[in-house]
């Protein structure tokens, strides 16, 4: 089945970082403007249009909510997601801006996490996922790859193939000892026994 990429309103600086072309693209409220000037084809417009003011588009499904809501938009958009069958999600426009929307898209990958799906942030210099129990391989890239516990505590913690390996480790959320890692081999491996935790790449 095809990705559900969303584009939310938050900093995108340049586009090259889109690589699905075949998605369901729902845009949240002002990412309709960053889909359009990159010619992206929309599926769906979906918000409250608090930030996004022009005329509506009729290029598209537009779905209207109400300014006094408890989901934010990107929210809205993942939902509407989740709902019309899509378990695989690429985020745009997640990243910059207000931090207090920053952190709530971090948050909504566990969402995602627990209604059966998995989610990817991408921005211009971070891609961020969030993990459940079991074993993983992360390609080698430019950069740095850090991981930070999103529960309280991530136990049996082993990395290999990185500048800084790890063997049956306690990572907890209060001190950030997997941040700055470098995968030295052409892939990485990390495993772990208990918790969630959030996967990033930064430039």
């Amino acid at each position: 089945m095809k990705k559900c990429c969303i584009i939310a309103g938050g900093e995108i600086k340049k586009f090259d970082i889109f690589d699905s072309p075949d998605s369901y693209v729902i845009c949240a409220d002002a990412g309709y403007r960053y889909a359009k000037s990159f010619g992206v084809k929309v599926d769906v417009l979906i918000g409250d249009f608090d930030t996004f003011r022009d005329e509506l588009p009729t290029d598209c499904e537009v779905v209207t909510f109400p300014s006094e809501k408890d989901d934010t938009d990107s929210m809205l958009a993942i939902k509407l997601g989740l709902e019309r069958g899509y378990t695989a999600f690429d985020i745009y426009g997640a990243l910059g801006g207000r931090i207090d929307h920053t952190i709530a898209n971090i948050q909504s990958l566990c969402y995602i996490l627990n209604h059966g799906g998995h989610g990817r942030i991408i921005g211009d210099r971070e891609e961020i996922t969030m993990l459940t129990p079991g074993s993983y391989s992360f390609a080698a890239r430019e950069g740095y790859f850090s991981l930070i516990p999103y529960t309280d505590r991530c136990e049996g913690v082993t990395l290999r193939g990185m500048k800084y390996p790890l063997n049956n480790a306690v990572l907890t959320n209060e001190f950030p000892l997997g941040i700055s890692n470098e995968i030295l081999a052409d892939t990485g491996e990390v495993s772990f026994k208990s918790g969630i935790l959030l996967a990033m790449y930064a430039k």
